[in-house]
């Protein structure tokens, strides 16, 4: 009889919900108020990443809730249950302990607790033109990082020299090491601001950029 999967995303892409099951002693960390069920045995508890200034400064830098939930198994294995906030795809990505990765605001989803993440800061000019924020999160260590979107999640892997530009509202990581930069999204300022993009990050190889294929800022103004 094989084993059963670790994780799985069940539902699709349009409203999936990830399960995953803990081994004895295991503790797993997850967004706060992502945990929608639990085995009874499992224990739920709420932590500041990193100590009290880091996850000050994810509320009030980055916009990011400043407790992580924790589910651990003290008892026996588990198995529970976690939702994004938005409509869109959960999207599994390996961390081998030497690559880190950003992540914008509301694409971290949970993680393995080997999974660290810190609240860092993008500098001024990308802070302000990138949509992101001056602070947004990044992920290093060894595990399973869980990403969420509004949409589906697109890895592209992008070539040494090769340059991707990327609208400001769809990007959810990249990796640390990539090098990028805010520009218009055409030659004319004009044709920048009538097509609706404006304003661009545009991304240099080698990397990996996860993309949504869903801007959440169109669903707010759906929902006004």
């Amino acid at each position: 009889m094989n084993p059963l999967p670790k994780f799985e995303i069940l539902y699709g892409a349009a409203f999936p919900i990830l399960l995953y099951r803990l081994d004895q002693g295991e503790v797993f960390k997850a967004e706060s108020g992502s945990m929608v069920a639990m085995d009874g045995h499992l224990e739920l508890a709420a932590k500041m990443e990193g100590g009290i200034m880091q996850g000050l400064a994810r509320k009030f830098l980055s916009g990011e809730k400043a407790f992580f939930q924790y589910v651990t198994a003290p008892k026996g294995p588990g198995e529970a249950y976690f939702a994004p906030t938005y409509p869109g795809s959960i999207f599994p990505v390996e961390l081998n302990g030497s690559a880190r990765l950003r992540i914008q605001k509301d694409g971290f989803l949970a993680g393995t607790a080997d999974v660290a993440l810190e609240t860092i800061s993008q500098g001024l000019a990308k802070g302000l033109f990138s949509k992101e924020g001056f602070f947004i999160l990044r992920a290093s260590g060894t595990g399973i990082l869980f990403l969420s979107s509004y949409g589906a999640i697109h890895p592209l892997q992008l070539q040494p020299g090769q340059v991707v530009n990327i609208d400001n509202g769809h990007l959810v990581a990249w990796n640390d090491d990539l090098r990028y930069e805010i520009r218009k999204a055409s030659k004319s300022i004009v044709t920048s601001i009538t097509s609706g993009e404006g304003l661009v990050c545009s991304f240099t190889g080698p990397g990996t950029v996860y993309i949504q294929t869903r801007n959440p800022a169109n669903l707010t103004v759906a929902k006004a």
